[in-house]
């Protein structure tokens, strides 16, 4: 009887040595899961455990240093907060994308203008067949304001939209002598992700077309502040020159020893067609009388070079005709021959000795070629018989 209380205290001593071994490793493992929270949060580093000194471990050892060192490897390690706790309050983002049969320097300058501009989106091929009003439906689905569509006609000719979704306004352009970054290999560079200033000519306030331009270009171009693709810097610059009526885009490095500028690239001429009160339509706001269209354009040069080649053929004409009239004889003009002055006369040679005749060597080989092949023919006819 009395082993029997014996072994059921042994057990259940057995049971609280397994339950708190549960609880420590629990313990251990929530505190493994604050400090990876802590490293997250960017908050202070976790420090190493300090082990409990024994009589025994009165003297520093191996192992304090490979605890300093682990210590020293979680700072590297430990992720840094943010940089700015700047709240983003601008959410202005752009749709960049185009129709189908685009070329490959119109795809290569869609790619750096998505790479610029980090707080842009991007989307697939609109269909040519699609209406214009369907972008705005693909603006609201990407939860975009601004969009540059790229359309392309002819596999040549390349146009570009500047909308506000959904309520406008919107401007139509035709884009000329695009240089993109992998073409032109300037010698500036610039952080990916950092905030550009932004140049305007000053003639952008002189007229009202052009103070909504760069209104327009300003929501677009510019990247919001605290973005969180962004990079807080400011490295770059947008220019926006008017010259020849059109908008020129040039990007530039600024430098930070003497505030010089380098170009990075890339390069590309806005020549306003249309601005319309909607997006992608509506009432026409303005139109530019200075703009021709390519076909136009094209349709000049090939008039140009058609009556460069009619006026060689009138002259080709009027030369036959000339040489086929009888040519007018004009009567002898007796004062014609006053100031002219008679040559001196030579004095007559008679040779009495012939000349030796020259010696033809084309046809001494042609005599001895002759000869030779009479031979031959004489010595094979001798054979046969």
């Amino acid at each position: 009887m009395t082993t029997e209380p014996a072994h059921a205290t042994i057990e259940i001593g057995k049971g609280s040595e397994r339950l708190s071994r549960k609880e420590g490793r629990e313990r251990r493992r929530q505190g493994k899961m604050a400090a990876i929270k802590r490293k997250r949060r960017g908050g202070l580093a976790v420090q190493a455990k300090k082990p409990k000194r024994n009589e025994k471990d009165a003297t520093p050892t191996a192992k304090r240093r490979d605890m300093a060192e682990e210590a020293e490897e979680e700072d590297r390690d430990r992720i840094p907060g943010p940089v700015c706790k700047g709240k983003w309050k601008n959410k202005e983002r752009i749709l960049i994308f185009s129709s189908r049969g685009i070329n490959f320097r119109t795809r290569h300058l869609m790619q750096d203008l998505r790479m610029l501009m980090p707080h842009s989106k991007a989307d697939t091929k609109m269909d040519r067949k699609d209406k214009l009003f369907v972008i705005n439906e693909v603006c609201e689905m990407k939860n975009c304001n601004k969009c540059i569509y790229f359309e392309a006609k002819k596999k040549q000719d390349l146009y570009m939209w500047l909308s506000n979704s959904p309520h406008g306004p919107s401007a139509k352009f035709l884009v000329q002598n695009i240089h993109t970054l992998a073409e032109l290999k300037m010698t500036g560079n610039c952080l990916r992700g950092s905030r550009p200033l932004l140049s305007f000519d000053p003639a952008f306030d002189e007229l009202p077309h052009y103070a909504l331009l760069k209104e327009l270009l300003i929501q677009i171009f510019s990247t919001p502040r605290y973005h969180p693709k962004s990079q807080p810097f400011v490295d770059h610059v947008f220019t926006f020159a008017i010259l020849d009526n059109r908008i020129w885009f040039r990007n530039f490095q600024i430098i930070e020893e003497d505030a010089a500028l380098v170009e990075i690239g890339p390069r590309f001429v806005l020549n306003l067609i249309k601005i319309f009160q909607g997006s992608f339509g509506g009432p026409t706001l303005y139109e530019n009388p200075h703009y021709q269209s390519p076909n136009m354009h094209r349709r000049i040069i090939r008039s140009i070079t058609a009556a460069k080649y009619k006026e060689k053929q009138q002259v080709k004409d009027v030369q036959k005709l000339r040489k086929k009239e009888p040519k007018t004889i004009l009567p002898h003009d007796p004062t014609a021959d006053v100031f002219v002055t008679p040559a001196e006369e030579k004095p007559v040679e008679i040779q009495w000795v012939k000349p030796e005749p020259k010696v033809d060597l084309k046809a001494r080989k042609k005599r001895i070629y002759k000869r030779q092949r009479k031979m031959k023919q004489k010595m094979n006819s001798g054979n046969t018989k």
